[in-house]
């Protein structure tokens, strides 16, 4: 008996130290500047190759009061494309009437859908950022890297991502973030962001692309006021533009007025409703 449970136990052992020594070592902290250095060329050089893809983006809000009753909900698709001249252009799909009752948006909601919630921390934005390593984790099976990110100093009129990113060990390409867009604070406006993840997929078998964004976040305002919101954000149908001319960014008003049964409404953070 005592025999069998010493040899258990040596069994046991062997088999600790061999899955420690499966374990990756972790980084030193020159290995981990290195890192972030590499991750943040790699984010840069697909900055520059999703500039020359079309998509559509769907995204979805419902608001809620602190007894959980559904309140109203704000909707846009749109898709993000190019016109013949090969300049970007967003052409708004559908925008129906926009029902909040609890909450309103303003132009820092707009920004986090475009830039912030599809995080990329380029290496020309990486000076702005403080980057700090967490440690290793596997997020479906791909062994990932992952850092704590916060603004240097917030510049007004600019948004930012404040949280956590996810960098595939292999790739050295951000694969999930999950954090809020944050900035300069307007005095008297009670600006509220909710906390989101964003998961990104290889759409071309090279790149990791944004596909899926959803929050799920209670808003606490300082008059007191608790709304928890919901927000889906989809990124479907990627497409490589392919043209001649160069590609030239530009903003595109629409030709829609109020009362159109497609109603434009630009997202516009979130703060409490007025009365």
């Amino acid at each position: 008996m005592i025999r069998m449970l010493l040899f258990s136990t040596t069994i046991l052992l062997g088999a600790g130290l061999t899955l420690a020594a499966a374990e990756p070592a972790e980084p030193s902290e020159a290995r981990i500047q290195e890192i972030i250095l590499k991750f943040a060329a790699k984010e840069s050089e697909f900055a520059k190759i999703r500039e020359g893809y079309t998509w559509r983006q769907t995204a979805k809000l419902q608001e809620f009061d602190e007894d959980g009753t559904p309140g109203g909900k704000w909707e846009m698709i749109w898709d993000v494309s190019f016109n013949s001249a090969g300049k970007r252009t967003e052409n708004v799909v559908r925008a129906p009437m926009a029902t909040l009752r609890l909450i309103q948006m303003d132009p820092g909601d707009e920004q986090d859908l475009r830039s912030t919630q599809p995080f990329v921390l380029t290496a020309e934005e990486l000076p702005n950022y403080i980057v700090r390593y967490l440690g290793r984790e596997n997020i479906d099976e791909i062994g990932c890297f992952v850092f704590a990110v916060k603004p240097k100093k917030l510049e007004p009129g600019k948004r930012y991502f404040q949280g956590q990113v996810w960098v595939d060990d292999r790739d050295l390409q951000i694969v999930k973030s999950y954090g809020r867009g944050t900035g300069v604070r307007k005095k008297g406006v009670d600006f509220r962001y909710p906390k989101f993840e964003t998961y990104r997929e290889q759409i071309d078998g090279k790149y990791w692309f944004p596909t899926y964004t959803i929050a799920n976040d209670m808003l606490q305002f300082d008059n007191g006021q608790n709304t928890r919101v919901k927000q889906t954000v989809r990124y479907d149908d990627y497409k490589q533009f392919k043209a001649e001319s160069n590609i030239i960014f530009e903003n595109v008003e629409s030709t829609l007025k109020p009362g159109d049964p497609v109603e434009p409404a630009k997202p516009k953070p979130t703060s409490p409703a007025k009365p």
